[in-house]
């Protein structure tokens, strides 16, 4: 099982690299999209959709996902810092950080189809614009949010495993400790000066250091939110698209609570100057 997650995570990084640098602007939409498709139809199994549902919520969401991207793409062209979507930016950012801590405080179960729908469209779509768009800014600096998260994780699971001794969510997440928590703060903090004393990017120095840390904040949020909805489900992945890892959804969750605060920030802190 390692070897076959070293191996899967090896790939799918040469893959994104190639894609991030060296594919045109119209197939990374294309690639967005196929990615926001595969999370739909993952997203339908957590919310526990019928299959009717699932598929109409699928080609819908396809729908509106090319919509938007091609929005985006012609205002991007006009300008990369276009605030032509930035009211979807907030509302992503309104969910993650009001609405999702009191779901996983509450851990209520959400009926409604058409809740659980806009709850997966919050997730989905504002993750693939702010990833088309920051790559239209600067592709490093998209590599630059996403390492930070990875630096997150990967720290938070060598320190939970060396030090872990109090449970962050023992209801959600057993895992999860709080000196994992300590341990993703740390690195991320490392890495925040490294990269706001040697960074000529277009993100503010200023920025960068408080705002690398509420990423790696908000990163365990979005993996504890999908965990409870997997709970909910009955499921332990999202999918088996990824050999060893799971599905989109379990390799994204950590992007889909921070890539729309990171493009947000970016385009306020823009708008000041």
């Amino acid at each position: 099982m390692l070897r076959a997650r070293i191996l899967t995570a090896a790939i799918v990084l040469c893959l994104f690299l190639a894609a991030l640098f060296y594919l045109s602007a119209v197939f990374w939409m294309v690639l967005l999209l196929a990615l926001i498709a595969a999370g739909a139809w993952e997203w339908g199994r957590l919310a526990r959709f019928s299959l009717s549902y699932s598929i109409f919520y699928l080609l819908f969401t396809i729908f509106l996902a090319g919509e938007l991207l091609f929005v985006l793409g012609d205002a991007v062209l006009a300008n990369p810092y276009t605030t032509a979507l930035e009211p979807l930016y907030f509302a992503s950012v309104a969910f993650w950080m009001l609405y999702v801590p009191l779901f996983l405080k509450t851990k209520h179960r959400v009926g409604n189809p058409l809740a659980l729908a806009l709850m997966g469209w919050l997730v989905l779509l504002p993750t693939g614009l702010a990833l088309y768009q920051l790559r239209a800014i600067e592709p490093f600096l998209l590599l630059g949010f996403m390492c930070a998260i990875w630096i997150s994780d990967t720290a938070a699971y060598f320190s939970g495993r060396a030090w872990g001794r109090s449970k962050l969510a023992p209801s959600i997440s057993p895992g999860k400790t709080w000196e994992g928590v300590a341990g993703a703060f740390a690195a991320v903090l490392v890495y925040a000066l490294i990269w706001s004393n040697s960074s000529s990017s277009e993100a503010r120095p200023s920025l960068l250091v408080p705002l690398l840390l509420l990423l790696a904040a908000m990163g365990i949020v979005g993996d504890l939110f999908e965990s409870l909805m997997k709970r909910q489900a009955g499921i332990k992945d999202s999918g088996n698209i990824l050999p060893g890892h799971g599905g989109i959804l379990d390799r994204i969750d950590a992007l889909t609570s921070t890539l729309p605060l990171a493009i947000l920030s970016l385009l306020i802190s823009q708008s000041e100057l």
